[in-house]
């Protein structure tokens, strides 16, 4: 069976008057059906640009530029508007966005925002029955039914969350985009949002790609891991054997750099900082803060390299052997 979405060479650029940001450039995933992909890397690597484009979302000046977005079979870059809006966007591909506080509308009722969407995409379906959609939707991500007539500052973080969670499964979509889902919540919170995104992709059998910074969190939910680093795909592979065994020296000192209870006490970081995606140093990006690197990699750019059967990795250590 081909895979559910594949994106392929994809290049999002944000045009401003100080020069052309290559948010994404080339990047190529692959995600099947009922699988999730985990999205890694420090913030502005181009993790959430890639999540809005695969909606055709990226806000403006934003656009993409190249490439193709493929979900069962169908380009979603060359697709007229009217049709993505009314066949794919949220009917069969949704999002949970960053931040629920500023996701919802303050001044609507949560069951009318949920019940919206539902109207929006299924016109033979009236008020009441949208509602009552809406009301079953809450309860299984957790929340008293009741509270379709509640306002999003009446309720807390976590189960603002959760509405959002609601919004997005409201069509039974096959694929949802989870961009950060447990920022700005804390650790027993983040754990019972992950508890609730690993049931619900089980019982309705969906597709996720999960974007986030924090791999120790990925690592619970996650087939699939490509870590991302100043716009592309660095290494690419089944979660576990990416997190036992990472190849990039970027990877490498990602999960070095996450604290642990048992170890060294010392904190591990990485040195320098990301470069600015206007003017990204040649050759391979990650260059100036690798400590493996060589002179061919301040001079070319890594081809991505299949080292096994679905592990891939950006490095010129590894295309010399």
């Amino acid at each position: 069976m081909p895979p559910l979405l594949v994106v392929q060479n994809l290049r999002v650029y944000y045009y401003s008057l100080r020069g052309i940001v290559k948010a994404v450039d080339g990047v190529s995933i692959e995600v099947d059906r009922g699988e999730t992909l985990a999205l890694a890397g420090e913030s502005g690597c181009g993790k959430s640009t890639l999540g809005f484009a695969l909606l055709r979302l990226v806000p403006p000046p934003g656009r993409i530029v190249g490439g193709r977005i493929l979900f069962d079979g169908t380009d979603l870059v060359t697709l007229p508007e009217d049709v993505l809006r009314r066949e794919y966007r949220w009917k069969r591909i949704s999002m949970i966005f960053q931040g629920a506080m500023n996701a919802l509308n303050p001044v609507r009722t949560i069951g009318d925002q949920i019940a919206e969407a539902i109207m929006i995409h299924e016109k033979n379906v009236t008020k009441r029955e949208a509602l009552e959609r809406a009301a079953e939707l809450l309860k299984m991500v957790g929340i008293d039914p009741k509270r379709v007539k509640s306002y999003p500052h009446e309720l807390s973080g976590g189960m603002k969350q959760r509405v959002v969670i609601a919004m997005a499964l409201a069509l039974n979509p096959d694929l949802v985009i989870a961009d950060e889902p447990t920022t700005a919540l804390d650790v027993v919170v983040q754990a019972q949002i992950m508890n609730l995104l690993k049931t619900l992709k089980k019982e309705r059998n969906m597709a996720m790609i999960m974007i986030s910074h924090d791999l120790a969190l990925l690592a619970e939910i996650a087939d699939k891991i490509a870590v991302m680093y100043a716009g592309k795909i660095v290494e690419y592979g089944p979660s576990d054997v990416v997190y036992e065994n990472p190849m990039h020296p970027y990877t490498q000192l990602l999960l070095r750099s996450i604290p642990r209870l048992r170890g060294p006490k010392e904190l591990v970081w990485i040195p320098g900082q990301p470069p600015d995606l206007r003017t990204p140093p040649p050759g391979c990006r990650f260059h100036p803060r690798c400590p493996f690197a060589m002179d061919v990699c301040r001079r070319e750019e890594p081809p991505m390299i299949e080292i096994e059967p679905n592990r891939y990795v950006a490095c010129w250590m590894y295309a010399k052997r």
